[in-house]
């Protein structure tokens, strides 16, 4: 995988955006998978300014649900899919008629993830797909210990997720669902092109672990180490922990320019 350092998270944004916007150009109609938390919003804001200069053009692009809460009403403000709305497909101008994902309020959830799953492969397969890393090393909602060939499943969330999360519920653990559907690591691996972005030095452990620590399921973003084009972007916070970080920084800054990332 290729590791690029950058000073902050307004950098990664910034660098993020402009790959996708270079995919936009290429293929208007691609297939962005996007991910939630506050990680990826430096992305999203880069990205709907360039849309906004007229630098890119997004109305035809597609946008694909990385994970979503089960049994939270999709108008709820703290689904994923009210978040993603507000986030990415309104200020980028994209319709909800181009937004997939899975549905958190279905009777039979096995049965939602198995149709996502396939809703996926039937739309050409994620061109893109943007990943945060929790601090235990989980994507999407796989957490420690997770299948590295799991497909798109209902998912019990840990305690330290819940904590994590509990800043989008008024700080109230309490509100934060147990159980979430995720895209399983199988189906993020099929996605083109995989995009982590992590900031702050409380993901460096993280960090340190996917990219240079062993393929392992206690660190299931190590999965990405498998991929044939992985991208990881990293504050100096978040990179502080890799051993290898002069070689990232020296690999990065004699890369041509044209190859972008």
């Amino acid at each position: 995988m290729e590791v690029v350092i950058v000073p902050d998270a307004k950098a990664g944004g910034e660098l993020i955006a402009e790959a996708m916007a270079q995919l936009l150009r290429r293929k208007p109609d691609a297939l962005l998978g996007v991910a939630t938390g506050s990680t990826p919003l430096p992305v999203y804001e880069a990205l709907a300014a360039k849309v906004r200069s007229g630098a890119v053009e997004a109305a035809r692009a597609r946008i694909a649900q990385l994970d979503e809460y089960v049994g939270l009403p999709a108008d709820h403000p703290e689904s994923y899919r009210s978040v993603l709305r507000r986030e990415v497909l309104e200020p980028l101008g994209i319709g909800m008629d181009q937004f997939m994902g899975p549905d958190g309020t279905a009777e039979d959830v096995p049965g939602a993830c198995e149709a996502y799953d396939q809703a996926l492969v039937d739309a050409g397969g994620v061109d893109l797909q943007l990943l945060g890393i929790g601090t235990d090393g989980h994507i999407g909602f796989n957490e420690p210990c997770s299948s590295l060939a799991s497909r798109t499943r209902i998912k019990t969330l840990t305690e330290q997720t819940r904590i994590d999360n509990a800043r989008f519920f008024d700080g109230d653990i309490e509100r934060v669902p147990h159980h979430v559907i995720t895209q399983g690591i199988g189906t993020i691996l099929e996605a083109r092109h995989l995009v982590l972005l992590a900031t702050g030095e409380g993901k460096a452990d993280a960090v340190a672990a996917t990219v240079e620590g062993p393929v392992a399921a206690v660190c299931p973003a190590s999965a990405l180490q498998l991929h044939p084009h992985a991208t990881v972007v990293v504050d100096e916070a978040a990179a502080s922990k890799l051993k290898l970080a002069d070689y990232f920084r020296h690999t990065y800054a004699n890369k041509p320019d044209w190859q972008g990332i």
